[in-house]
């Protein structure tokens, strides 16, 4: 166990570009964790984290004393002692829990397939989705609905960003995500329809066949799909609205469409 007061160690420091730059991130392939949910969801979905950093004035919380015991037992866990002030600084939200977890970024392959949790013949496209909050929304609802995969083009939310991650609740570690993606090759190679969401579209989502195999595409807040993405999906859609709204929130969106395929998927009985 380490305990740190100084600014200048290299921990901290660390610690503090990881926060604030998804340049860092990328390029240490790591991200931080804020509070005990998140921690132990990547604890049962991937193992033990990096590093367990911990405040000094949260180490006699029952829930933080449970993380370090367990993590104690476990030798790839280093566990990190901050003063109070160091953690406010590094913290990811304004009232801090008292416990953050350094963990390397996980690749595609290393995500755990659960016998009847996700379906690989379902798979979700974001193009420039430029709010994490609505990433991270649409990271979760995939997830419950079974998803298996999200691809995300440049120009999306850094997807490893604190705020994504508090959105997403850790769904993160459900699913597998592929960055910086060209999502006209992905549409072009995916084995099912490619159905995008858009709201020009004269189909309804609820006269759609959404069972069998598809990817579900969806675009920028405010200009939608590319020229180039709305002519690589073979089909598209939109959802019908009764109010005085001309278009829902694009993780709203995005959820309306995916339980409807579970709607569809549960009365087939597939």
């Amino acid at each position: 166990m380490k305990f740190i007061t100084s600014r200048d160690n290299p921990i901290f420091r660390q610690l503090l570009k990881l926060k604030e730059s998804a340049r860092q991130r990328r390029t240490a392939a790591q991200t931080l964790l804020d509070g005990v949910h998140l921690i132990d969801t990547y604890n049962l979905a991937l193992g033990p984290p990096q590093t367990l950093i911990v405040s000094e004035s949260a180490r006699e919380n029952a829930e933080i004393k449970r993380l370090q015991a367990e993590q104690a037992t476990k030798a790839r866990t280093e566990v990190v002692v901050l003063s109070d002030a160091l953690f406010r600084e590094v913290s990811l939200v304004k009232t801090p829990v008292g416990v953050m977890a350094l963990i390397s970024i996980p690749v595609p392959a290393t995500i755990p397939i659960r016998r009847g949790g996700r379906d690989e013949s379902f798979c979700v496209l974001l193009e420039a989705i430029q709010d994490p909050g609505n990433v991270g929304s649409i990271l979760r609802s995939a997830v419950a609905a079974g998803a298996s995969d999200i691809y995300l083009s440049d120009g999306c939310a850094d997807v490893w960003s604190p705020k994504t991650l508090r959105a997403a609740m850790g769904a993160h570690f459900s699913i597998c995500i592929h960055e910086q993606s060209d999502l006209v090759e992905v549409a072009r190679a995916f084995n099912g329809r490619v159905i995008a969401a858009s709201l020009k579209a004269k189909n309804s989502l609820y006269q759609t066949r959404l069972t069998g195999p598809i990817a579900l595409v969806f675009g920028n807040e405010g200009m939608g799909l590319s020229g180039a993405m709305l002519q690589a999906a073979g089909e598209q859609i939109s959802i019908p609205m009764q109010g005085c709204t001309e278009s829902l929130n694009a993780a709203a969106a995005a959820a309306v469409c995916f339980f409807e395929r579970v709607r569809q998927i549960k009365t087939a009985g597939v």
